[in-house]
């Protein structure tokens, strides 16, 4: 097959104009196209009055209408030989090894696509989550948010089955350049688990918080039916190690002192384990401080961002919600080299709570399948860096600096939001002022926040250079954005938790852990990932460092982890 990109078409053409623009762009006669097949479909916004869609297309043709294409279009980057981004796995468990069972902590995306494919390669994984079932953790974390459940520390928007990117848009896309086999298989395995086909084939594809919920339920089955298996309730406390220089991996210890013991185990415990961090941390594991980013949420109505990017088309059923990507680099004296952007935009969702301690409001954005709620947000953050860090460290607790910086800003929402998780806000329009909010300006969005809001000034909840840079920015984004600094936009407090705070170090290679020979740390929280695609593709290529360590035998003289690989 050949594939054809850059095919535009305005947004009302039929399933027949499609197929006219096909032949036309490639001269080719009556009967020569024999099927097409739609690999990648995006919008191009560029000109508001004349939106069209942008297609990928996988066509066959008659033999000799290939054969002359690609003599004509020699050297046109639009059409090629279809590429083949089927998956392959490295290595396959041939039932003769005497190995002990890998064991994955974590069963979000990394950690379920990592007992996935070791599970698919024959190591039948155990599976270890500290929180609950998806359906035990939903009911926990709706009804906190809802008032109807006190807020429980294990299961909440952050720890359960699913991981944190459960209670969020579910996007699948990412700024890194992954290799096509890779995403492919992570989506053709979503949509086996349940999720709507068309993820893979829409530019920005996102599953929503429901359709999720079925998703990680699919994934455990298939883990299971291939005879992985998942236990929840089982919080890793302590890492088992042997004695000597070498301190190899002997196994886990959990909250109730059962101790299971492995010599591989995949550590993708999210980004906010923060119990888990200090206890790695006690035991030397190799770790480096991580950039992240603080800021607010900031919602607005869905309407009006359709209206900036859509134009007279907004509302039209083929594009749905628009979404926005905005960013500034800050010239003022108090914030120059700093910059502000947006984060996790959620078209037509809601701001929830995602705190996973007492004491602590933390905010994210979510957003259902259809994307129907009235508002739209986003984070708007700023990064920090190492020397804003610096007051939080203790001496030789450096990596850990990150993670008491974002628990003292959430400490301080906490407070400021009045010591019963509301989360703190303010309107735009006193933001931009320096004023606390007391009354509503007219037309004030509404704010969707649970378990709800306390008006005021987020002063205090957040570093000042962080405000400063985001004051800044509002009206600049304004200008791409009409009415994005209206009066009635809603702030709220704090997003401290964009990715993790810390690295946990590991070979480039073997992917184990510079000197805990058997540790794989991954993901989010191993701090190699960001958002659910690459933290599920990163479980995939931990899982294969995992399957080749499991297949050959070290060396004569040299420690397992040393193994060469081919």
């Amino acid at each position: 097959m050949l594939r054809l990109s850059e095919l535009k078409l305005p947004l009302d053409h039929s399933a027949a104009d499609l197929e006219v623009a096909i032949t036309q762009r490639l001269r080719l006669a009556p009967g020569e196209l024999r099927r097409h097949q739609l690999v990648k479909r995006s919008v191009d916004a560029r000109r508001r009055g004349a939106i069209s869609l942008v297609y990928c297309l996988d066509l066959e043709l008659e033999g000799g209408a290939r054969r002359r294409l690609l003599r004509r279009f020699a050297g046109d980057p639009h059409l090629r030989p279809t590429p083949d981004c089927r998956y392959r796995p490295v290595a396959r468990a041939d039932g003769s090894s005497e190995a002990l069972r890998p064991v994955v902590v974590g069963a979000g995306p990394c950690g379920y696509f990592a007992a996935l494919l070791l599970a698919q390669m024959g190591w039948r994984p155990l599976l270890l989550e500290r929180g609950k079932v998806v359906k035990e953790r939903t009911a926990d974390t709706f009804g906190f948010w809802q008032g109807r459940r006190r807020f429980d520390p294990g299961s909440n928007a952050q720890f359960g089955e699913g991981g944190a990117g459960t209670f969020s848009d579910g996007k699948l896309y990412s700024q890194v350049s992954e290799e096509p086999a890779y995403i492919r298989k992570v989506l053709e395995e979503l949509v086996a688990a349940g999720a709507d086909p068309d993820i893979l084939t829409l530019h920005h594809p996102h599953i929503g918080t429901f359709k999720l919920a079925t998703v990680v339920r699919g994934l455990r089955a298939r883990i299971e039916a291939l005879g992985g298996e998942v236990r929840f309730g089982q919080h890793v406390v302590e890492l088992l190690l042997e004695d000597g220089a070498d301190r190899r991996l002997a196994g886990v210890r959990l909250a109730d002192g059962t101790a299971i013991t492995t010599r591989h185990l995949v550590l993708a415990p999210g980004h906010s384990a923060r119990d888990t961090f200090q206890m790695l941390h006690g035991l030397g594991v190799a770790m480096e401080p991580k950039a992240f980013a603080v800021g607010v949420r900031i919602e607005h109505p869905q309407a009006l961002v359709d209206l900036a990017r859509w134009g007279e088309a907004a509302g039209h059923p083929r594009l749905g919600p628009a979404e926005y990507k905005l960013v500034h680099h800050c010239k003022g004296d108090a914030t120059a080299g700093r910059s502000v952007y947006s984060f996790c935009m959620c078209p037509g969702g809601l701001v929830v709570g995602a705190t996973s301690e007492e004491g602590c409001v933390v905010t994210n954005g979510m957003s259902q399948h259809s994307r129907r709620e009235r508002n739209a947000n986003s984070g708007l953050v700023v990064p920090v860096t190492q020397e804003d860090l610096a007051p939080y460290g203790q001496p030789g607790g450096e990596a850990l600096a990150g993670m008491a910086f974002q628990r003292h800003w959430e400490q301080q929402a906490f407070r400021a939001g009045g010591g019963d998780y509301r989360a703190p806000a303010q309107w735009l329009g006193d933001f931009l002022a320096g004023r606390a909010s007391q009354e509503a300006p007219p037309e004030a969005v509404e704010g969707s926040y649970r378990p709800g809001l306390r008006f005021g000034s987020l002063d205090g909840c957040l570093p000042d250079y962080v405000l400063e840079a985001i004051r800044e920015a509002l009206p600049v984004f304004a200008r791409r954005i009409p009415g994005y600094a209206m009066e009635g936009a809603l702030l709220t407090g704090v997003e401290t938790r964009t990715s993790s705070p810390l690295r946990l170090q590991r070979h480039p290679t073997r992917l184990d852990s510079l000197n805990t020979p058997g540790l794989f740390p991954a993901g989010e929280g191993g701090g190699h990932a960001g958002g659910i695609l690459s933290a599920a593709i990163d479980g995939i290529k931990v899982a294969e460092a995992v399957a080749l360590s499991l297949c050959e035998p070290a060396l004569p003289g040299t420690p397992p982890h040393s193994t060469a690989r081919p």
